[in-house]
């Protein structure tokens, strides 16, 4: 059983590429979404054992929140329901071209971000568990949130669970704790949580936003990735929080909002080996070139969920075929509306073993 804790909100968003001057007073698409439900649905996806555990308001819309999540086959039964609290927003634009995407959150006071560590049932949510999944999304909300997170992972550890935990540093948030800077709070509270972990997960810049390591010869900016630096970004994760057993990191290069290069690379600290997918006939890596990007949110969701699947499956249970099934989870993710990946493993197999041409299956 996996268990992923974390905030679900409503994701609000125009059709298509309008913004919300252009789209509103008019129709927007809602769906729900969040980092570690994220996750969680893909693993449901891929036929695993899955559990929910999060804080809500009873109400209508997070009756039907619950309702998506059932229908996927996830477990909510230990899902927190509070008087107090609202379910959280976030607001979406998607760009194109040299348009970005732009994210705005209305998350405060939420459920998640009000309830305290002790209105929790971990004993209950950890049962049957044997891989805990959190990000830094969810502590950056409060301070309770933060010790939430602190305490699930303290628990999962004590009764034996893997834990895996994507920094998914957000600026926009990391604001609860006057007189710190978003980047210092979040140094301080993660580097809490992570001699817990067992496996983190980032993207090309999270080390350096959270934990201050940074890889040379990369400009995220400019969307220009030196992927062999990242091996030593992952070296000097475990050298600093000597628990980690693995370090992966998703690889993004922006060409524009619309094409992007993805690829991946997983560090195994017990043989002190650097694995990167995709790679090309001489094994050099070879990054996935991802065109007409459909909606690329979610995308390092999927990838840390492809991750988690691979490394529990007798079929990509070494570090090489996890993170090549990772990739490619989280490459075919950029083709599918909404925040979940609503693809198999089937797909996912497909595209590892090379079928990327995208011809009609009859």
């Amino acid at each position: 059983m996996h268990l992923t804790f974390g905030e679900i909100m409503m994701r609000v968003a125009p059709e298509g590429n309008l913004r919300f001057r252009q789209a509103m007073p008019g129709k927007v698409d809602i769906t729900f979404a969040g980092a570690e439900a994220n996750v969680c649905a893909s693993l449901a996806m891929y036929g695993e054992k899955t559990r929910y555990l999060t804080a809500l308001p009873d109400t209508p819309i997070t009756q039907a929140l619950l309702a998506v999540l059932k229908g996927l086959g996830i477990d909510t039964t230990c899902v927190l329901m509070r008087k107090q609290g609202r379910l959280g927003i976030y607001f979406l634009e998607t760009g194109a071209n040299q348009m970005s995407s732009n994210v705005l959150y209305d998350r405060d006071l939420s459920a998640i971000s009000l309830a305290a560590p002790n209105e929790y049932d971990f004993n209950k949510a950890l049962d049957g568990v044997h891989w805990v999944h959190v990000t830094g999304i969810t502590p950056s909300l409060s301070e309770n949130a933060y010790l939430s997170t602190l305490k699930l992972v303290q628990e999962a550890k004590s009764k034996g669970a893997s834990v895996s935990c994507d920094l998914n540093f957000r600026k926009k948030l990391w604001n609860w704790k006057p007189g710190r800077s978003s980047k210092e709070l979040a140094n301080q509270c993660m580097s809490q949580i992570l001699p817990f972990v067992d496996l983190v997960i980032g993207n090309e810049e999270d080390a350096s936003d959270v934990l201050g390591i940074s890889a040379e010869g990369t400009s995220v900016e400019e969307g220009r990735i030196n992927a062999q630096a990242y091996e030593q970004v992952a070296r000097q994760i475990v050298e600093r929080f000597r628990n980690v057993k693995r370090v992966a990191i998703a690889l993004r290069e922006s060409i524009s909002a619309s094409h992007n290069n993805w690829g991946g690379m997983l560090f195994d600290a017990a043989t002190d080996r650097a694995y990167f997918a995709p790679v090309d006939e001489k094994g050099e890596y070879c990054s996935y070139e991802i065109r007409n990007i459909v909606d690329r949110v979610g995308g390092g969701d999927s990838f840390g969920a492809g991750l988690i699947y691979g490394l529990n499956s007798k079929d990509y249970g070494t570090p090489e075929m996890a993170l090549r099934f990772a990739v490619a989870a989280s490459c075919l993710k950029h083709s599918i509306k909404g925040d979940f990946n609503y693809v198999t493993k089937e797909e996912v197999a497909a595209l590892v073993a090379g079928q990327a041409s995208g011809r009609v299956r009859r």
